[in-house]
Order: structure tokens, then C-alpha cells, then sequence
């Protein structure tokens, strides 16, 4: 446009995030965006610099809020930071003359300009830190300067060492369960954010001295009162917290779990004498003493038998297998001295039956331990994105011992209606798993809950829900309906194509993961009802359905080429330098568009948005749909049509075969003809 000094401008998106065009990106502009002639990134960024430096309050504080908002723009953030212009953040921020409004804006700036790269965390100046420190641990601060500043902590402490130790001696435990206890709710997911970092950066021994700390303050009542129980529902970032400090708190047992057991440990034997004192000792109190040591061996050996160690003159060997090792000891001794009543009761029960239908208590003890380890994930790393936690958790202390407290009453129970004997004993555990991991799905909300609804779940429960499933499954071999289902298939097909749409067009909330951290960014993604074009853009935390107008990026379906999945996307690559975790890899997925030069990273929020939204999109590119949901709508939906179908023949066996057609008649003139009887 022959503009004089056209250096000075530049075009900027009008709408959305209003980002600068540069060489770069300018690419990626689409037919239909609006663009505005605007001032160039380094004037701009030198009229702010000058801007933060005045000594008029409303121009500065101005200043620092279009900072803030521009920092977001990754030209303008490279130029500001060319300027030196992080120097004249820190400056203001460690002078401290401001607060509220100012600084807010002034530390919203530095996380938005931090959160590019260009700088180290670890330049940071020591007085700078502890100003923000400062806002932290002072009580007559403006909440938003304090959610700012935790923000800032949580970035830093996963950034090196000596970060995390410093963040750790200055912000104490207790500060941040104070933080905790407030009712803003922003600003306790911020210091819920900021514990959580510091547990995940620190070492194993650190970690257990912190939740032993935590865990004496009753962190555990306080988050099952105010935070699970609360009045306002759970949002998805502090659900991901709570199941990360499930995680964390259920993988302190993982040492022990890991850890055979050494026959030579004076500890550890006389755990294990315990367990055969606490159950025989009325019997063999005043006797035992009297007897010569070979006596004696032999009674301890029978003992052990009884107990059901299966190398009873030897019981250490079997705590040897780890995993589960020294945890089914520890286990088994939790459950001897909280509920000596049902572990005599246990006990003496088995050994007064016959040999063969008694049920081993260390035995069993050892699988269950193996069992609850393996549905509770003791040991694996904690998933970037899952919110499952089981809100029975932090409804009681000991939650691991007092599991398995209820649970070994339950293998005795099920071994008892099985009429099991010992070679029965993997049956019993298995529909054990079952009966746990069916009532764990429930989400009971305490341990008493669990014990109800588990105790309900007996074996004959079990029997018939396996048999309901085994019939349907048989119902639907026939010859017949095999027929019937290949004929409905691609009508009811069509139907789960059409919903996969349709889930795509109502969108859905995407958060962006960077590799520093878990982000608190949120985007979303819908498709328009024309299935023409996909909308997306960046939205605020609460937002659940933003209309299609207030997405200002969008990708034409005809543009796009290809569907990647897992390892084979550019964002998961990008990552896997460091330790990747798997379940990024399984939620992974993104949309090549544009001969194929760009892509849409998405990283689903569950399984299930994975499946729909990965299903959908290979609707659009017309091609099959893959996912494992596909198979079990279609499933669902065939063998309900099925039934419909089937209704009218419910007792009728159905032959495998067709009925043979009779020969035809020999003659065919019982035929009616109608011209004689016209005329």
C-alpha cells in the first residue's frame, strides 16, 4: 500500500488471539480471516518498554495490562525480551513499591513471556524470587497477586534442583495448607498446583518426610470435607490433582512392595512370629516353654501350616516373590492387630475344616496383596491427564491396609460359597479380582460403602452376571442371527457414524500440555453443522460451550489430508526426549491439513474423547472407523436391535439350519381360475 515507513506496521489477526503476521506464519492465513494494519511488534514493544518505566501510575499500569496481553504473542515476546525488557519487570516487581492492579499485571506479563522459552527459569535473581515468595507467605496480599505468584513457584520448582530446594525451604507445607483453606477457589487449585509440583520434583525420601508431614496436618479429612464434599462441583484440574496425590500417597508403599523378605532380619522374623503368636497363643501359652527345641520347631511348623504358609518350616520363602513382597507381611500384620477378632476368627475357622477346603490365609493374603497392588497401579508413574481418583481415598487413613483388611474377609466368604478346595484357589481369586474391580467402578464414596456393595457381590452374584453375559454371547452364535447381524451392520453402522459427527459439532474442551508442565490453558474444538469446517480456539477455564462465532481459528475439512495417532504425532516426538509418559502417547492424535505442511496437535481428556473424536474425523477423511469404541457401540446397538428382533421367539430353540422347503405338488390345478368364473 506504499505506506512511508512501513517497517512501523504490521497486520494482526482482529479477532481470537489476535496474533502478529510475520515471514513465518503467514502461511497459515485462511480465506475469510480479518486482519488489521497495526503497529509493528518492536514499536510496539518499545512504546510499552518506555511505558512501564513512566512515572505516571495510569500510563505504567496501562503499560503492564497491554503487556500482559501481548506477551501471549510470540513475535512481540521476542522482541519486548530483546529490549531487555524482563530487566525492567524484575525491577518493578522487586522494588515492591507497587501492588495490587500494577503488579498483577506487571507478573501476568512475565508469566505469559516466560512461558515462550526464550529464557531460563535458573536466570532468575535471587530477590526476585523471594518477593514473590514474599506474596505468598504474606496474608494482606490481593488474591490474584497470590495466584500469580504460586503460578510462578510451580513453574520454577520443575525446572531445576536448586529451584525446588529453594521453593521448598521458603514456601513450608503449612503455608500452603493455609493457602489451602480459602474459599476462592482459583487460589486453592493454584496452591493444590504448586504441592503437587513440589511432590513430583522431589526425591522418594523427601517425599515420604512431606506426606508423612501432610498426613499429620490432616490434609487427607480437609480435602474429603472441603474439597471432594464441597458444595461447588470438582473441576477437572483439581480432580487431576487429587488423582496424582492418590497416586503419589498409594506409591509409598511401592519400596515395600518391591522388597523380599530377608530371612536373616531380626525385624522382620518377629513380624512374622507375631502373626503366629496373635493366632495360637491361648493355645500353646503355657506348654511351649516345657518343650525341647525340636518339640518346639515342629508345633511352630504346624502352626505355620495352619496359617497357610505353603513352606511351613520355612515361612520367609514365601515373602520372597516381590512384588508383593514385604507389603503382603506388613498387610497381613495390619490385619492381625486392628481386627484380632476376624483374624482369629479366620484363622481358626480354616483349621478346623478339612484339609483339603481350608482356605490359606498367607496365601491368599499374598495374592490379594499382588491383586490390589495391580488395580491400584502401586508402583507406575502418574498419568499426565487422568482425574480418576476414588474419593474413598481420602475418607479414611490406612486406606491401602484397611482395602485389604476387607478384602481378606472377602476371599474367605467367597471361598466358603465356592465350596473351593486348594486346587480351586486361582478360581477363587480370580472372581475375587472381579467382585473388587466391578464394585470399584461404582465409585463408592467411603470404605464402608465398598464393604456393602462388595459383600453383596457374591459368588452366585458373579455367576449370574457371567452367565447373563455367556448366554447373550451364545444367543448371538446361531447361524441365523449371525445372518441377521451381517444384514443390520452397516445400518447401525451409519447410526455410530452419525453420532461421532454429531459429538464433533457439539465440540469438545481440549487443555494444551507443554513439556514443562501440566498447562492451565484450555482450548476447544467443535465442527460446524455442515460438517464443512472445524472451528477451534483458545477459552477460559468454565467455559463448557462457547458458541461457534467465538472460535476464530478454523481448518476446511476438505483441507485436511490425514489422521495421525499416538507415537506417530509431531507433539508426541517433540517430547519423547524426556520420559514419556504412555498415556500422552494414548491420547495423542492430529490432523495433517494443507498439502500436508501443517498439523492440529489435540490430546484428548479421556479414552473416550479419544475414540469418538479420532472415529469422527476418519468420517470426515471417509475412511473406516477404528477406534475400540467403534466395536463395542456396534456391539451394543446389533445386539439390542437383536433382541427387538428376537423377542417374538423368546423359549424357541432356533435351528441352525433352514427348514426344508416340501417338494412341489404333483399337480397344480387346485389353482382358482378368475376368466371362467367372469364369464
Amino acid at each position: 500500500w506504499s505506506l512511508p515507513n512501513a517497517e512501523r506496521y504490521a497486520l494482526q489477526y482482529a479477532d481470537g488471539r489476535q496474533t502478529y503476521i510475520t515471514e513465518s506464519n503467514r502461511g497459515e492465513i485462511k480465506n475469510g480471516s480479518i486482519l488489521r494494519l497495526t503497529t509493528s511488534p518492536d514499536q510496539e514493544a518499545e512504546r510499552l518498554y518506555s511505558g512501564i518505566q513512566s512515572n505516571n501510575s495510569d500510563v505504567k499500569t496501562d503499560s503492564l495490562k497491554k503487556l500482559a496481553s501481548l506477551s501471549q504473542d510470540v513475535t512481540f515476546a521476542q522482541e519486548f525480551i530483546n529490549r531487555n525488557g524482563l530487566k525492567q519487570i524484575f525491577y518493578i516487581v522487586e522494588e515492591g513499591n507497587d501492588t495490587g492492579e500494577m503488579l498483577a499485571h506487571a507478573l501476568k506479563a512475565f508469566m505469559e513471556l516466560m512461558e515462550h522459552d526464550f529464557v531460563s527459569w535458573e536466570t532468575l535473581s535471587a530477590a526476585f524470587i523471594k518477593k514473590i515468595v514474599s506474596y505468598v507467605n504474606m496474608n494482606a496480599v490481593d488474591a490474584s497477586v497470590q495466584q500469580l505468584s504460586l503460578s510462578i513457584l510451580e513453574n520454577m520448582v520443575p525446572a531445576s534442583r536448586l529451584l525446588f530446594e529453594l521453593v521448598k525451604k521458603e514456601v513450608t507445607l503449612d503455608r500452603l495448607l493455609t493457602h489451602l483453606q480459602v474459599t476462592n477457589a482459583q487460589l486453592q487449585l493454584k496452591a493444590m498446583a504448586l504441592l503437587i509440583a513440589l511432590l513430583l520434583a522431589a526425591t522418594d525420601a523427601e517425599r515420604r518426610d512431606m506426606m508423612d508431614y501432610l498426613r499429620e496436618k490432616n490434609i487427607r479429612q480437609f480435602i474429603h470435607k472441603n474439597i471432594i464434599h464441597s458444595s461447588e462441583p470438582l473441576g477437572d484440574e483439581m480432580a487431576h490433582y487429587l488423582y496424582v496425590l492418590q497416586s503419589v500417597s498409594l506409591n509409598l508403599c511401592e519400596r515395600r512392595m518391591r522388597t523380599s523378605m530377608d530371612p536373616y532380619s531380626q525385624e522382620q522374623r518377629e513380624l512374622l512370629q507375631s502373626l503366629r503368636q496373635t493366632a495360637f497363643e491361648s493355645e500353646s501359652e503355657a506348654p511351649a516353654s516345657n518343650f525341647s527345641t525340636e518339640r518346639r520347631r515342629s508345633l511352630c511348623a504346624k502352626e505355620f501350616r495352619k496359617l497357610g504358609f505353603m513352606n511351613n518350616s520355612n515361612p520367609a520363602e514365601d515373602l520372597r516373590r516381590a512384588p508383593p513382597g514385604l507389603l503382603a507381611l506388613d498387610n497381613m500384620v495390619y490385619f492381625s492387630r486392628h481386627t484380632p477378632n476376624a483374624y482369629s476368627r479366620f484363622v481358626l475357622e480354616n483349621s478346623s475344616r478339612e484339609d483339603k477346603h481350608e482356605c490359606p490365609f498367607a496365601r491368599s493374603s499374598i495374592q490379594l496383596t499382588l491383586i490390589l497392588c495391580e488395580i491400584l497401579h502401586v508402583g507406575e508413574p502418574c498419568s499426565e491427564t487422568a482425574q480418576a481418583f476414588y474419593p474413598m481415598f481420602f475418607g479414611q487413613d490406612h486406606f491401602f491396609e484397611e482395602l485389604f483388611c476387607i478384602c481378606i474377609q472377602l476371599v474367605n466368604k467367597t471361598w466358603k460359597e465356592m465350596r473351593a478346595t486348594q486346587e480351586d484357589f486361582d478360581k477363587v481369586l480370580q472372581v475375587v479380582r472381579e467382585q473388587i474391580t466391578r464394585t470399584l467402578s461404582l465409585k463408592p464414596t467411603s470404605l464402608e460403602l465398598f464393604k456393602t456393595r462388595v459383600n453383596a457381590l457374591n459368588y452366585s452374584e458373579i455367576l449370574k452376571l457371567r452367565q447373563t453375559e455367556r448366554l447373550h454371547q451364545e444367543e448371538t452364535l446361531a447361524v441365523p442371527v449371525l445372518e441377521l447381524r451381517k444384514r443390520l451392520k452397516p445400518e447401525l453402522l451409519e447410526l455410530v457414524r452419525q453420532q461421532r459427527l454429531l459429538h464433533l459439532c457439539e465440540g469438545t474442551l481440549f487443555r494444551k500440555i507443554s513439556s514443562r508442565r501440566r498447562q492451565d490453558k484450555l482450548w476447544y474444538c467443535r465442527l460446524s453443522p455442515n460438517h464443512k469446517v472445524l472451528h477451534y480456539g483458545d477459552v477460559e477455564e468454565g467455559v463448557h460451550s462457547p458458541p461457534i462465532e467465538s472460535l476464530p481459528e478454523k481448518i476446511p475439512v476438505a483441507d485436511m489430508k490425514m489422521l495421525l495417532v499416538g507415537k506417530e504425532c509431531p507433539h508426541t516426538k517433540e517430547k519423547s526426549s524426556g520420559k514419556q509418559n504412555k498415556d500422552v502417547l494414548e491420547l495423542a492424535f492430529s490432523i495433517v491439513y494443507d498439502m500436508e505442511e501443517y498439523c492440529l496437535n489435540f490430546v484428548a481428556p479421556t479414552r473416550y474423547e479419544f475414540c469418538l473424536w479420532t472415529d469422527g474425523l476418519n468420517v470426515l477423511l471417509g475412511k473406516e472407523m477404528t477406534s475400540e469404541r467403534t466395536q463395542t457401540d456396534l456391539d451394543v446397538l446389533l445386539s439390542m436391535e437383536l433382541k427387538l428382533r428376537l423377542l417374538d421367539l423368546e423359549n424357541i430353540s432356533i435351528p441352525d439350519t433352514p427348514p426344508p422347503i416340501p417338494k412341489p405338488p404333483s399337480n397344480l390345478n387346485f389353482c382358482y381360475d378368475f376368466h371362467h368364473a367372469e364369464q
